[in-house]
Formats: C-alpha cells, structure tokens, sequence
C-alpha cells in the first residue's frame, strides 16, 4: 500500500507560484522550490514532475485565480466604466511588498521566445483577456456609455498592451500616481 500525500497540491502550488513569480523560472532551483514547498523533493517530483512541468501547472494555477478574480469583479460591475477601471485597479494596485508584476508578462519575456509551451499558455491567456476587455467595450458601446469612434477589438488590443506596461511598470519604482494617471487616459479615451 502506498504512502498518502502529506500536503494538499494547490496549497504546494500557491507555495512555487510565490517563488517562481518573484525569481523568475531561470532563477528557481529545485532546492528552493523543496524549501519553499514545503515537501520533499521525491514528492515534488512524484507528484508534478520536473520543473517545467510543474512551472507549466504553476502557470495553469495562475490563469485560474486571475480570472476568478477578475470575473467576480467586473461581473458586479453596474456600468461598462466601473468594469474596466476594476480591470485597471486590478492590474495596479499591488501589495507594498509584491512588486512581482504579472506573472504571464513574466512568463512570456523570460520563457516565450525559446519555450513553445510557456508561449502558448501566454498566448491564450492573452487572448482570453483581450476577449473578455472587447466584450465589455461592446457592452458600453451599444449602451452608449463608450464612444464608437474605434472598434471594440482594436480597443481591447490596445487596452491590453496597456496593461501588460502597466504589469511591467509594477517591477520598476513607479509610483502608483503614475500608473493611475495612465489609466484614467484610456478610461477617457474609451469615452470620447
């Protein structure tokens, strides 16, 4: 009879995805992640594999709380302006001691150009959050909230390449004051 898991899999997660955000991918080692994790490195690998695979489930984990969250707000949103400055707010406003940026963009500059795997979870993350933006530029185009001037998927192209600097910027000293400014240009530009 084999040996139960002594750790729940998302909470070991949770746990890799802190370090390898923080370090980068290159970065890790296997010992810190042992560490970090909490678990022995035979269950690390028993239970994810090496450390791409488990990078790869990290990414995974990642792009599923990312969207929970975002979906929780901006489906509480009363008008299309309240959902995309939720978007923004969500993008800007950090923890004081977590200025890892977005975990994606990370992803994407460090591991995209030579690792196809990473890039294509990047990629439809991407793509997923550009459909989500279009969508509620629709809305608030149809509603007459948000200007017709530009169509809603150049609009959530640019909103989106937007956000991926604001992600970046949350890695530099920026301040929030900065960030913010930049939001509240698209937020208008959304209007005229």
């Amino acid at each position: 009879m084999g040996r139960s898991k002594e750790f729940e899999e998302n909470t070991v997660l949770i746990k890799a995805m802190k370090l390898f955000w923080q370090q980068g991918y290159e970065k890790t080692s296997m010992s810190e992640l042992v560490e970090a994790m909490g678990i022995h490195r035979k269950s690390l690998y028993d239970t994810f594999g090496d450390k791409h695979a488990l990078f790869l489930r990290v990414i995974d984990l990642y792009g599923e709380q990312t969207k929970a969250r975002l979906e929780s707000k901006t489906l509480k949103a009363t008008t299309t302006h309240q959902a995309i400055q939720y978007i923004f707010d969500y993008m800007i406003e950090t923890k004081d001691d977590e200025h890892w940026g977005c975990l994606f963009v990370n992803a994407a500059t460090e591991m995209g150009p030579w690792d196809k795997e990473v890039a294509e979870k990047t990629e439809e993350a991407f793509r997923q959050t550009e459909s989500v933006i279009a969508s509620i530029v629709r809305e608030g185009q149809a509603s007459g909230e948000f200007s017709t001037q530009y169509d809603a998927e150049t609009l959530s192209e640019i909103l989106h390449n937007t956000l991926i600097g604001l992600r970046v910027l949350a890695r530099t000293p920026a301040g929030m004051e900065k960030k913010h400014r930049i939001a509240d240009f698209f937020l208008r530009l959304l209007h005229d």
